[in-house]
């Protein structure tokens, strides 16, 4: 991701803006905030009255040429902590008939402030500046839809190409560098992708920071977005996706991308179903790896919890069931799935625990009791 970009939402960096023709042009000087340039220009503002502050929302870089600040060091200091505490982004002020250079209350307080303070040694048009700054903010916006419809495209076209469920949530978390999760509105895990830290299985993510604290809110940063579709109502809520930072942090642009495989995913699993089949496929996956030695031993159990495996104390029995075409997964009938809830709830009955999963590739059952 362009850096120049900010991290939080639509906007450039105040290093970006002071790099800009309009103001580089107008020689600008860092006094105070040097430090906190990678802060995020929301919009552009250009003032000269003392109450200014009561006018922003915050993210602003406010132009002035310093009229409204007043003319005692009180009322210096008073206009730049209210600026501060109004969150704005930085304050740039031209010299010219007001000062000659900026008094020492205005750059002491904005250096005690940590607020960005920048001197124009030359004149520039203010309204050039913010019709430059603000094409910028819209311009690094466009680039992030174009690359949030790139992931779109990417995930529609592996549908088109008789993909899955699993090779879209695969597709968003190579994008987003993060494992990638589906899950039922109430947690319960139905699939997952990519890879945690160190290439850590997605399983054991979800394990420490999910699977063991479903109520607590998601780790900071994290993106959460409700799959529509569950019920009648419009509102109702049928999986959600959640991408977890836990590689990179993630910026805009990766909400952007969920927000639009969520609408991909609504389509995908009120078409098919595909709820019952993905948690399938996912314990399967589990059990494939487990079974080559992709898992360790030391892993397996946390990891299997996960699934719903709660073993006792009893020996563990591996089954393969390789199933004919009418039954296989993925085949158009479905019949694996009712072969699969016979098994599980036959096992249920005499108290015996399970883990069931499929492989489509290879038109099998794995299970293990």
């Amino acid at each position: 991701m362009d850096r120049r970009l900010d991290t939080e939402g639509a906007g450039i960096t105040v290093q970006r803006a002071l790099e800009l023709p309009g103001l580089r042009s107008g020689l600008p000087e860092i006094v105070a905030g040097g430090d906190r340039l990678g802060r995020t220009v929301r919009w552009v503002h250009a003032g000269e009255v003392p109450n200014i502050a009561s006018l922003l929302k915050g993210g602003e870089l406010l132009l002035t040429t310093g009229y409204g600040l007043g003319t005692r060091p009180a009322d210096q200091r008073a206009f730049v902590r209210t600026l501060a505490e109004r969150g704005i982004a930085a304050l740039v002020v031209e010299l010219g008939p007001r000062f000659a250079r900026l008094p020492a209350a205005l750059v002491e307080t904005a250096r005690s402030a940590g607020l960005p303070l920048v001197q124009l040694h030359r004149e520039v048009p203010f309204v050039a500046v913010t019709e430059e700054i603000h094409t910028e903010i819209v311009n690094g916006h466009y680039a992030l839809l174009q690359r949030a419809e790139e992931v779109h495209r990417r995930c529609t076209e592996a549908l088109l190409g008789g993909g899955g469920v699993p090779q879209v949530l695969s597709i968003l978390a190579d994008f987003g560098a993060n494992p990638v999760f589906l899950e039922t509105p109430d947690g319960r895990l139905l699939y997952a992708a990519g890879a945690g830290p160190e290439g850590a299985d997605p399983l054991q993510v979800w394990e420490g920071l999910r699977a063991q604290h479903k109520d607590a809110p998601p780790p900071a940063g994290s993106v959460l977005v409700d799959v529509p579709g569950g019920g009648p109502g419009p509102g109702s809520v049928r999986a959600r996706l959640v991408l977890l930072p836990v590689r990179a942090p993630l910026a805009p642009v990766h909400r952007m991308a969920v927000e639009r495989v969520a609408g991909i995913l609504a389509v995908v699993l009120m078409q098919a179903r595909q709820e019952e089949e993905l948690a399938a496929r996912g314990r399967g996956d589990f059990l494939t790896d487990l079974a080559e030695g992709r898992v360790s031993a030391e892993d397996a159990p946390a990891q299997a919890r996960v699934l719903g495996f709660r073993p006792g104390g009893s020996p563990l029995l591996p089954v393969v069931m390789r199933l004919g075409d009418s039954l296989a997964p993925g085949g158009g009938g479905g019949g694996w799935a009712v072969l699969a809830r016979a098994v599980a709830e036959e096992l249920t009955t005499v108290g015996v625990p399970a883990l069931l999963g499929v492989r489509p590739v290879e038109g099998r059952v794995l299970l293990l009791v």
